[in-house]
């Protein structure tokens, strides 16, 4: 969901997180994957702009920050 909400492909996001395409892909397949490859996967989506919402008795999510408030992603227009 993450990937998707900032228009990243599965060849970017492995790109920006410097892992293997299929990681990625087993990742979203829900394969279980080594910490730290996981730690390098949320720390590139949270660089790009992702923020992570723990469960709140609504379920976990994400979001996108807000540029203004944290200084984060310049928009191209």
């Amino acid at each position: 969901m993450a990937r998707v909400a900032l228009g990243l492909g599965v060849r970017d996001l492995a790109a920006i997180a410097k892992v293997a395409q299929a990681t990625i892909s087993r990742f979203e397949a829900g394969e279980e994957l080594k910490e730290r490859t996981v730690d390098a996967i949320r720390t590139a989506l949270e660089a790009a702009g992702v923020q992570f919402i723990p469960e709140n008795g609504g379920g976990a999510g994400v979001r996108l920050r807000n540029p203004q408030a944290s200084g984060g992603i310049v928009g191209n227009g």
